[in-house]
């Protein structure tokens, strides 16, 4: 199960991560966690029936205590702050329940199934609606003190306090493009975004492939900010790869590249050449093969029966 603040999917699968059955929900903002709790109960039976699961994993879009399942908040959606989700799952479904933070399951499915398969440590960083980080050494969560978690997206990137979430998530990126369209109406990137307000960023990489020197001029800050953002994870905790999910990593090779480019400068010379930078192998299948892999028990979180 993927539950997040744009995002929610439950998904059956196997032991090797293949997704056999999936329902993609709408989230209704408006109707807060209440709201979500009555879609998945609603569609829940008959997926348990169809498929007699042994266990349930969940990726939570917020800080999670991984040891009972309660959430501690949500920082998109009201009405989740302290709910016993574990607990309630248990008893919609009948079966163990492993829940974790969203960004800490999709490190589980990249480090397991996808873009750092046989790599040891995986450091990933999420940039959808927020930025988010997981990190999983041989083969398992890092957990810190409850409810912690690798909050790469709250690192402040000067001591005015700008944090990472600010500069490269993708609504961040949205409100970039359009600040400079409004000063450059003519070029390709212009054009390509339209008049819309919101999802602007799925204009970048068509005016990258069109050699936009604008859309290569945010490209190049974007990724100065996030190179700079995982020195700070490659100091700490030396991975063998960086895996970049969520919606604006969809920009594909020419951002892996420019990350790939910008980190080396910030990172110690003992470290050099520093991890490989990869697209996450699962697309935006991460969460959710993550949590099949914390079904099975993988990623060391605790079940709630």
């Amino acid at each position: 199960m993927e539950i997040g603040g744009t995002k929610l999917q439950v998904v059956a699968g196997d032991a090797s991560g293949r997704i056999l059955d999936r329902q993609r929900l709408t989230v209704d903002r408006e109707a807060g966690g209440a709201g979500i709790r009555g879609q998945l109960s609603r569609v829940l039976p008959e997926l348990v029936a169809r498929h007699s699961p042994a266990a349930v994993g969940v990726g939570f879009g917020g800080p999670v205590d991984h040891r009972t399942g309660r959430i501690c908040c949500s920082h998109q959606i009201a009405g989740w702050s302290e709910f016993e989700l574990g607990a309630w799952m248990a008893a919609q479904t009948g079966i163990p329940v492993h829940v974790d933070n969203d960004a800490n399951v999709a490190a589980l499915g990249e480090a397991v199934h996808g873009a750092g398969r046989g790599a040891n440590p995986v450091f990933w960083i999420n940039m959808g609606s927020g930025v988010g980080g997981g990190l999983v050494v041989h083969g398992r969560i890092y957990h810190g003190a409850v409810p912690g978690e690798a909050e790469i997206g709250h690192l402040c990137l000067d001591k005015s306090g700008v944090r990472v979430e600010e500069r490269c998530s993708g609504w961040a990126v949205d409100r970039r493009i359009r600040e400079a369209v409004r000063l450059h109406p003519g070029s390709p990137l212009a054009s390509l975004a339209g008049d819309r307000e919101g999802g602007e960023a799925r204009a970048l990489a068509p005016a990258l492939a069109q050699g936009d020197e604008l859309a290569h001029a945010i490209l190049s800050e974007l990724a100065d900010n996030l190179a700079f953002a995982l020195s700070h994870a490659v100091q700490l905790f030396h991975p063998e790869v960086i895996v970049l999910g969520g919606g604006v990593s969809l920009i594909g090779e020419p951002l892996r590249q420019a990350v790939a480019s910008a980190l080396p400068p910030y990172v110690m010379d003992s470290f050099q050449p520093g991890p490989h930078i990869a697209l996450a192998g699962l697309g935006e299948d991460s969460v959710p093969v993550g949590a099949l892999a914390l079904a099975l028990g993988e990623g060391s979180t605790m079940s709630v029966e």
